[in-house]
């Protein structure tokens, strides 16, 4: 094993995790997604999908923070007078709200409506970055790129929602750009089951084309301060 190096049991094989390169990107952990009354449940979604792996993107953040490793937050939002918002995105299918309109928590996924907020849970604390991203992707018309490149980081370990949409995207983007890519399994979610398999499928497919999957206990085992875990 090279000099810096820890493996972290993944597929289709180990994670060649290099610890001073390493950050936590979050994506998308917002209400307007996992709460009744927001955008994805105006969408017929079942939210409680989203909000029953809150325990475990928790404890994935607190094991980073307690290895003094970057958490990086994400939330898709546009400027309030849309001028960042496609009328493609905006205008397709026939929903009950669309961005920007005004629903039970605020303006639908606006720059600083309630709705739009990370949920409390999860909420990031002073130093942590977060991305306002336009699109599906959290590299497309951000500063992502260059606040990972400001931190010397090279591989990321993703969290968030959804598996196969913004995760799914951002993990290819990063891909890319050269970045190694290890998404945590029980921290990521669909509102469709079979949708989040099909990803992880995917990603892990031809030997790592788009990443590594791991299960949150192996990835806390082994960044943990000392090779342990708190209990």
């Amino acid at each position: 094993m090279a000099e810096g190096i820890i493996e972290i049991k993944a597929e289709p094989f180990a994670f060649p995790a290099k610890p001073d390169a390493l950050a936590l990107i979050v994506i998308d952990m917002q209400r307007d997604f996992a709460e009744p009354g927001g955008f994805g449940a105006s969408l017929g979604n079942d939210v409680g999908r989203i909000t029953r792996i809150v325990p475990d993107v928790k404890r994935l953040i607190q094991g980073f923070r307690d290895a003094g490793l970057p958490v990086i937050h994400t939330m898709e939002c546009h400027k309030p007078d849309l001028s960042d918002l496609p009328p493609a995105k905006r205008d397709r299918g026939n929903p009950t709200l669309r961005i920007g309109d005004v629903g039970p928590m605020g303006r639908v996924l606006i720059s600083g409506e309630p709705g739009t907020a990370i949920i409390s849970e999860l909420a990031p604390i002073d130093g942590e970055v977060v991305i306002e991203k336009p699109g599906k992707g959290a590299f497309y018309a951000t500063e992502l790129g260059d606040v990972l490149k400001a931190k010397g980081i090279s591989q990321l370990v993703f969290a968030g929602v959804t598996t196969e949409v913004c995760v799914q995207t951002t993990m290819r983007e990063a891909n890319d750009r050269g970045y190694e890519c290890l998404l945590a399994e029980e921290a990521t979610e669909s509102y469709f089951p079979e949708f989040k398999v099909a990803a992880i499928a995917m990603i892990r497919a031809q030997g790592a084309i788009v990443g590594w999957t791991a299960h949150v206990d192996d990835i806390l085992e082994r960044i943990a301060p000392k090779g342990g875990t708190d209990a």
